[in-house]
């Protein structure tokens, strides 16, 4: 059966039925991280939430090219057009080169993406390797009259731009209110308008990632870097943008701008944004110290973490809420967390324990297309997981004989699991990541349990009682129930 997508489009601010622009293809570009320091929860939140929009584009027909790119220049403190290179002081702080910062840093974030079962992007482009693309894009916007130069570096004017097209028109923001609240900043006179940003800065002395351009040794602007590259390899119209909601001004904004300024019409069709994760109700950040690294999650090594939580635990976690809505962090919900998906994993283990039957009591058909309902709602990986706790219930229900399940029902149970949970959503069954030691492992503790029950059998109560209370002991959780013994490691 054919699924229709509605996805929520930033830019209109309504929910609108996905139709690719060149179908069965899908362009989608995200932005990535700027890599000079660990990833955090904050960045594993765009990357879960747009893995699961291309895992599920895939799976319902469409071929995706998927570009995230690395910001490996350009991207200066505080956003803004003024400061320090992000990557450049790192590199100053640790006396090494700029791209031995970004090497170590893109090294680990791919490890950590890796770990939270974040599929890799079609294209990874580099800004640092697009650097000659980006002039000529800069020498573009020149060419139709929406920059200027000062003093060797290129500002975009957005005022001129704003009487030909609509600056302002992703964010909501109004250009006279920008220009009566936007703070001066230093060693900004050469710009015309407190609201113009950088194409492409001069390099100061002390500047050591610097490229020749027509203009002055320098670099590019941030905002820049993702119009160019999105364009290189996804054309001059293409169907999802991407990122956290905190890039929608400026950087998407200016993104718009600048593609406008070149192709003369909108190149984006549906703009995507994930909400924040917050720490206490503010934005967990670099720029705010207020971040945990994923690493820390991943070993518990933070004060504020009571224990270590597994990857898969993580991305359980950023699943449970709607991408859309802020999701705030603490260990209580981490902990709901780790149990949810330990529950849901539990169930799928002992689907083979079903005792089939003839009639079934259960409407099980319908949960597939109840998980398909919400992923085409705005992917709405909140509701799957429900309806996924149900199928557990109803596992569970059925080994405690109070539903009847026919072998069609288990096939589809076991199939839905597979299909939403496993594909889509991503959650790697790590109890059977490595099955053949694990299949060992649980053959030896299903003997244990059958000599346990020979010797209940026998009325060796002494030999029952030793071995469940010797299992217990280290770390085994065993159940008694009218069709035998089960056991799981607590």
């Amino acid at each position: 059966m054919e699924q229709k997508l509605v996805i929520y489009n930033t830019l209109s601010r309504e929910k609108e039925v996905f139709e690719p622009i060149h179908a069965p293809s899908v362009g989608m570009y995200v932005c990535g991280p700027t890599v000079y320091g660990d990833g955090h929860l904050g960045h594993a939140r765009p990357a879960i939430t747009f893995d699961l929009l291309f895992r599920y584009l895939t799976h319902i027909g469409y071929k995706v090219r998927y570009v995230r790119n690395i910001t490996d220049v350009g991207h200066l403190e505080n956003d803004a057009d003024e400061g320090e290179d992000k990557i450049a002081k790192k590199a100053r702080l640790d006396q090494l080169e700029p791209m031995e910062v970004v090497q170590y840093y893109s090294n680990r974030y791919h490890k950590a993406m890796d770990a939270l079962n974040v599929l890799p992007p079609s294209i990874e482009p580099h800004a640092s390797g697009h650097i000659i693309e980006q002039i000529e894009t800069i020498k573009e916007i020149l060419k139709n009259g929406y920059a200027y130069e000062s003093n060797g570096s290129i500002y975009f004017d957005v005022e001129k731009y704003n009487k030909d097209y609509n600056y302002g028109i992703l964010s909501h923001r109004n250009i006279e209110e920008m220009l009566n609240t936007t703070r001066e900043l230093d060693g900004q006179e050469e710009k015309r308008s407190k609201v113009d940003f950088a194409l492409w800065k001069k390099a100061s002395p002390e500047h050591i990632m610097r490229w020749p351009s027509p203009w002055s040794d320098g670099f590019p602007g941030w905002h820049l870097e993702c119009s160019t590259m999105s364009m290189k390899y996804l054309g001059n119209e293409f169907d999802i943008h991407g990122g956290g909601l905190d890039l929608m001004f400026p950087h998407h904004e200016c993104e718009i701008a600048q593609n406008t300024a070149v192709e003369k019409h909108q190149v984006v069709k549906y703009w995507m944004h994930n909400n924040m994760i917050t720490i206490g109700g503010q934005k967990m950040g670099k720029s705010l110290g207020n971040f945990i690294t994923l690493d820390e999650f991943f070993t518990g090594s933070h004060k504020m973490l009571e224990q270590a939580y597994s990857p898969m635990t993580i991305r359980f976690f950023i699943l449970q809420a709607h991408y859309r809505s802020t999701v705030d962090f603490s260990n209580e919900a981490l902990q709901a967390s780790e149990k949810g998906l330990t529950r849901l994993l539990d169930a799928y283990g002992r689907i083979n324990k079903i005792q089939v039957a003839e009639i079934s009591s259960a409407d099980v058909p319908s949960i597939r297309q109840k998980c398909y309902d919400a992923l085409n709602d705005d992917l709405n990986s909140a509701m799957v997981i429900s309806n996924l706790f149900e199928t557990a219930t109803l596992i569970n229900s059925a080994i405690g004989g109070t539903v009847s399940l026919t072998k069609e029902d288990v096939e589809e149970i076991k199939d839905i699991f597979d299909t939403f949970l496993f594909g889509i959503l991503g959650i790697k069954n790590e109890s059977a990541s490595n099955s053949s030691g694990q299949e060992s492992f649980s053959k030896a503790m299903d003997l244990l349990l059958e000599i346990r029950s020979e010797a209940k059998a026998k009325k060796d109560w002494s030999t029952s009682d030793k071995i469940r209370d010797e299992l217990t002991k280290i770390g085994f959780d065993i159940k008694d129930g009218k069709d035998g013994s089960e056991w799981k490691l607590k």
